[in-house]
């Protein structure tokens, strides 16, 4: 008899298999492209009052007494504590015909780590594809002009199916004040791959891909204090809907890739700044001691 894992990988294979035979309910249509901005501007709306002086900064800082130490303790321990989220609007304007709006939001804490320090890292666009590997397999800065940067960057998403893409980005980040900043990045291009690194490689437009992403934006909070920082993304995506009669089987899992891959995005962040911490102090000590 086969064990239950077994047979849920089988199921979940399966329903992978059928999601992808159907390319003909995966075009991205104007209405959708609609809906998703409506939700955006007034999710931007809710996200404006945050950032004012004395409003709850973070996610965390809106929670009751009891659930906000529990949360703090996970953080501290170097867990990464997400939660899905809905902006409640009418339905007639935000629908999305064919498509699904995704809606997460994460935070982590940084112990040790500057304000500085983690904005330089997440700035660092030329070296995300060592940050952030192996989601991210190229990176690039395109432009910058101040606080406004246009980037590059080759995605790799896999789940049951590997699927890569070729994504281009506007960031805006701003300095509220000495230890508060936030960032907004908003996805300009997102093309499926074919044949990726390969000499057929062929860059899919909207009427023709599979629909398993179509637009992404990621909204960051950093939060110094006196032993470390607070980072907090909340991200928005536009994928394909699910096929009539298979969200019994795909549902879950179509739900839980956002979900994952922001844990993995914050979880890598934190990771990356410590290490970049530890190698500077490494280097400082050698230096002080005279070691080569």
């Amino acid at each position: 008899m086969r064990s239950k894992p077994a047979i849920q990988a089988a199921v979940i294979a399966l329903a992978g298999c059928l999601w992808t035979a159907a390319p003909a309910a995966a075009q991205l249509t104007p209405e959708a492209n609609r809906g998703f901005d409506r939700y955006v501007q007034l999710t931007e709306e809710r996200m404006g009052t945050e950032l004012r002086p004395g409003a709850a900064f973070l996610r965390l800082d809106g929670l009751p007494a009891a659930q906000r130490q529990s949360v703090l303790a996970q953080l501290e321990n170097g867990a990464v504590v997400t939660e899905q989220l809905t902006t409640s609007v009418p339905a007639t304007e935000v629908a999305t015909p064919g498509a699904l709006i995704h809606h997460w939001v994460g935070t982590v804490y940084i112990p040790g780590a500057t304000l500085p320090q983690v904005l330089a890292l997440v700035q660092d666009y030329d070296h995300q594809n060592q940050y952030y590997k192996p989601e991210v397999e190229r990176s690039k800065l395109l432009a910058r002009s101040g606080d406004d940067f246009k980037i590059y960057l080759r995605l790799r998403q896999t789940d049951v199916i590997t699927v890569v893409f070729d994504t281009e980005y506007d960031v805006h980040y701003q300095r509220l004040d000495a230890n508060h900043a936030a960032s907004r990045s908003l996805s300009t291009r997102v093309a499926e791959l074919v044949h990726p690194d390969e000499a057929g490689e062929q860059a899919l437009s909207t009427a023709n891909d599979h629909g398993f992403l179509w637009r992404i934006n990621s909204y960051w909070r950093f939060e110094e204090t006196p032993r470390g920082v607070f980072v907090q993304c909340e991200a928005i995506s536009l994928t394909r809907d699910i096929p009539v009669g298979l969200g019994w089987m795909i549902g879950p899992l179509i739900e839980n890739i956002p979900r994952q891959s922001l844990e993995f995005t914050l979880g890598a962040t934190r990771k990356a700044v410590l290490a970049r911490a530890a190698h500077t102090s490494l280097e400082s000590n050698q230096r002080s001691s005279g070691t080569p």
